[in-house]
């Protein structure tokens, strides 16, 4: 029997707003990812697509199990954990009388999350040896957003790598460390993706370009 369904879910918008798409991963017993979905939304905006990804995760997972979500969105969370309660008394206004941002969404997630347990964690985004699982929404979302097709293990899609976090390089005069413009190049800290989508190892040398990291020759072949 299954205590609790641990899982985490994230959205990506590449211009917020601009290409949008939604992603939820669910763990096995061991912590890794054993099902996981993610589905573009053309243009929206980043909290449409966070909260996007927490309304599928809901309605992926049975209401009878207890279920804990793992987010980095500040924003969707306090939305549902903390303003919703008070936004529902109001008639959906604010403290302010205005219209609640999103109302449809966040209304369809009062109503998947009214009598269920669902514990909510969040997870700092993008960090060197952070939450895998969240880290794993994220490159899914990522990914989708990018590529606006749909997929997930359902379909027998591949889950993207995790995008590799940008890595602190030397410090700057005034003792923090400066992370290498466009064109800097370092060894990967994990096995992830370029934007011209061939993969790239742990350990390898990747280069930022304005996609992200990927091989130097990408970065090199990129358009200014």
């Amino acid at each position: 029997m299954v205590e609790r369904i641990i899982a985490a879910c994230d959205g990506a918008s590449k211009g917020n707003p601009g290409p949008a798409a939604w992603a939820w991963v669910i763990a096995d017993v061991d912590g890794e990812v054993a099902s996981w979905e993610a589905s573009p939304l053309g243009r929206a905006t980043n909290n449409v697509a966070e909260l996007t990804a927490l309304q599928r995760l809901l309605e992926a997972t049975d209401p009878a199990v207890p279920l804990e979500v793992r987010m980095d969105s500040q924003y969707a969370m306090k939305a549902v954990t903390t303003w919703l309660p008070g936004w529902r008394r109001k008639g959906w206004k604010t403290a302010a009388g205005s219209p609640v941002a999103n109302r449809d969404l966040v209304v369809a997630i009062d109503e998947l999350l009214t009598g269920r347990d669902v514990q909510f964690v969040h997870t700092p985004a993008h960090q060197v040896g952070g939450d895998r699982l969240n880290a794993a929404a994220d490159g899914a979302a990522s990914y989708v957003a990018r590529t606006q097709r749909p997929a997930g293990s359902a379909a027998g899609s591949a889950l993207p790598p995790a995008e590799t976090p940008a890595v602190a390089t030397r410090s700057s005069r005034s003792g923090r460390p400066k992370r290498p413009s466009s064109g800097g190049s370092v060894k990967a800290k994990f096995p992830g993706r370029c934007f011209c989508g061939r993969p790239y190892a742990k350990g390898e040398t990747i280069t930022k370009n304005a996609d992200g990291w990927g091989h130097p020759d990408c970065a090199v072949a990129a358009p200014a």
